[in-house]
This record gives structure tokens, C-alpha cells and sequence, in this order.
């Protein structure tokens, strides 16, 4: 079938299909503009009801849920900075997936190196506290996000008492020797530098005594720690 030249359509027609375009697009242009809305992060849904979800594969489900809540400050047609969402559900969102992968680590590295490390400093500490918290429930394994928290804690925060109380927890709860030694000492420098030498100066001497190390490396190194500390303290 052969197409007819633009030529014999009659000028009429071609008018009336401007005009129908030119309205269209003023329509349009007066149409108020339509913003992406960001959506609240809902709660987590209660433990059972992701037990019945998963279908017998808990590690799964909470891996696919830890994508989830990594994805959700990006909608549709915008982002969401981390410090805007509510906390308190992103709190919620990742102890849940502790409850169904209790060996899986990402939500603990989640709240210490993502969610913790926002420039809000009530967010920070909220993400700190809950590291502490969960950290109770398998101290040998947990440790490394602890330690973390209560160096972070130190050097952002610059709240030394709440550092040592993170590192105590250390000490005295992560007892495995999987654990490494400098994670045990590390509220011997948190001590020092809260000018509690008298403190950290009976920490040393503990562990020394308490045969609790025994390598010779690490024993020459807190022995020298600890006659610089009392160098110092004779000092002042």
C-alpha cells in the first residue's frame, strides 16, 4: 500500500493536530511536578513470623533481609541519607537477622562501620550500644566489632569512659584463645589515657601475674609498659 504524500492532507487537519499537540504540551508544562516521597522503614517483623517465612533456611532469609535493609535508602528517584532513617527499626531490623543467622557477623559490622560511623552522634552511640549488647551473646566470636566500637568511641567520640567500659567488656568477657592479646589490653591504654595510671599500672601487673600470657614477646612489652608507667608516675 502506498503512503500519501503529507502534501494532500488538507491544511485543516494539520492545524486542528498542531493545535492538539501545543494543548497537550501546555498541559504538561502546567501539571505540578511530581517528587519521589521516601517510605519509612517498617518495623521488623517479629521472630516467628520470619521462622514461618523461611521455610526452614534461616540463614537465608537473613542474608536477603541484610539486603534489604542496606538497600532501602535508595527508592525509587531518591536517596535516603543513613542518619535520616529511623533507628530504632534499623536497631530492630538487624538484631532480628542476628536471631536467625546468631553465627552471621554482617549485622554486627553493619552497625558498627556503617550505620555507627554517620556524623550524628546520638545515631553513633546508639549503634555502639548495640554492638555492646550483642556482643554478650557470643563474646569469643563477636569481639572484633566490639573492638571496633570502643575505638571509635576513643577517637570520634572522645569519650574515654565509655571506650574503657567497651574494652572492659573485652577483657573480661572474650576469654578465647582465639582472642588476640592486644584485644585483651586494650583498656590498659584506654586507662592511661585517662590518666588512671594507679589503675592501669594493677591491670598490667594481673595479667602478668595471672599467667593469663604467655608469650615472651607480649611479657616483655607489658613489663616495659609498666615501668614506663611508673617512671610517669614518680615523675609528677
Amino acid at each position: 500500500m502506498r503512503e500519501r504524500p503529507i502534501s494532500t492532507v488538507p491544511k485543516s487537519a494539520l492545524l486542528l493536530l498542531a493545535l492538539g499537540l501545543s494543548l497537550q504540551i501546555a498541559w504538561h508544562a502546567t501539571q505540578p511536578q511530581r517528587l519521589a516521597q521516601a517510605e519509612d522503614l517498617p518495623p521488623a517483623p517479629s521472630l516467628f513470623v520470619l521462622k514461618v517465612i523461611s521455610l526452614g533456611d534461616p540463614i537465608a532469609l537473613a542474608k536477603a533481609l541484610m539486603l534489604y535493609l542496606q538497600a532501602f535508602d535508595n527508592q525509587p528517584g531518591i536517596s535516603i541519607p543513613f542518619h535520616k532513617l529511623d533507628y530504632t527499626r534499623v536497631e530492630g531490623w538487624l538484631g532480628r537477622i542476628l536471631e536467625l543467622d546468631p553465627p552471621g557477623q554482617y549485622p554486627l559490622l553493619a552497625a558498627g562501620r556503617i550505620y555507627g560511623e554517620v556524623t550524628v552522634e546520638t545515631r553513633q552511640r546508639q549503634m555502639h550500644n548495640f554492638v555492646y549488647q550483642r556482643f554478650f551473646d557470643d563474646p569469643n566470636r563477636r569481639w572484633p566489632w566490639l573492638a571496633h566500637v570502643a575505638v571509635t568511641t576513643k577517637h570520634q567520640l572522645h569519650d574515654l569512659p565509655l571506650a574503657r567500659k567497651y574494652a572492659q567488656a573485652i577483657r573480661l568477657n572474650a576469654t578465647g584463645t582465639e582472642v588476640p592479646h592486644w584485644a585483651k589490653q586494650m583498656e590498659i591504654f584506654i586507662l592511661e589515657d585517662l590518666d588512671e595510671l594507679e589503675s592501669a599500672k594493677v591491670l598490667i601487673g594481673g595479667l602478668l601475674e595471672g599467667g593469663q600470657i604467655s608469650d615472651t614477646h607480649e611479657i616483655r612489652f607489658l613489663e616495659r609498659r609498666l615501668q614506663e608507667m611508673e617512671a610517669k608516675a614518680k615523675a609528677r
